[in-house]
């Protein structure tokens, strides 16, 4: 982990952007990280497509109330976002997907695994590198959460990472049926975000993903809206069930 550039922001928290191999990220830790009280780490995932420099003030805004209840949080680029090279089969993938929506029906099995499952096959060892590096720092230490981003990374994520305690999932993606199978093997305790409008996104697919998990204990936070109308409340009550597995 190589870091790049460092700013303390106006509330303390301690804002690093870094390299690891190819893929850039950044890392926030509050004011008391220190290696004698070591930060909880939250790993914050975000949507494929947009960046970390588009992303940047969203995903800072979490850290930061994240920071505020004393965790560490660590965002990385996903492949083929930002200045990451671009992958031939994903932008195919993502330009059917596209046509199949505006089309109106529904959106074949084969196109969502072409764009996801190599995202996953991809994101999820680059997590995994990101978390050996960031709790090789003396100011972090587990146990460790994921919240948000695509959802198909966060359940790969919870079942092949030991170190990762609970998780914060947003339903509001394509997931390929083999995920779903995959998610039957999740234990870890869930809280699950769904927007009960989202546009594009199939509602029964996202309780059906629900149901899979494997987790004895899981919630589901329905709320009405689309994609982007998250209420904040909504936001509050996944900081306080990751702050209570995580302490």
């Amino acid at each position: 982990m190589q870091f790049t550039t460092e700013q303390r922001l106006d509330d303390g928290v301690f804002e690093r952007e870094f390299t690891l191999g190819e893929v850039p990220g950044i890392l926030w830790t509050p004011a008391a990280a220190s290696a004698s009280a070591p930060s909880r780490l939250i790993l914050l995932g975000q949507p494929g497509g947009l960046g970390l420099r588009k992303m940047h003030p969203r995903l800072a805004a979490r850290a930061r109330h994240a920071a505020a209840d004393g965790f560490a949080s660590v965002a990385i680029e996903l492949p083929g976002d930002g200045d990451r090279p671009r992958s031939a089969d994903a932008e195919q993938a993502r330009a059917d997907l596209r046509q199949a929506v505006r089309a109106g029906g529904p959106v074949d099995d084969g196109i969502v695994s072409r764009l996801i499952l190599p995202l996953v096959d991809q994101a999820v060892p680059e997590w995994q590198a990101t978390l050996d590096a960031c709790l090789a720092l003396p100011e972090i230490g587990g146990p460790v959460g994921y919240s948000g981003g695509v959802i198909s990374i966060g359940i790969r994520l919870a079942v092949v990472e030991p170190r990762i305690s609970a998780a914060v999932l947003f339903a509001g993606s394509y997931v390929p049926r083999i995920m779903v199978e995959e998610a039957r093997q999740v234990t870890i305790p869930l809280h699950v975000l769904l927007q009960w409008d989202d546009e594009g996104n199939d509602r029964q697919a996202a309780l059906d993903l629900f149901d899979a998990f494997g987790s004895k204990e899981k919630t589901l936070n329905a709320n009405m809206g689309g994609h982007t109308g998250t209420p904040q409340f909504a936001g509050e009550a996944a900081s306080r069930f990751l702050a209570r597995h995580l302490n």
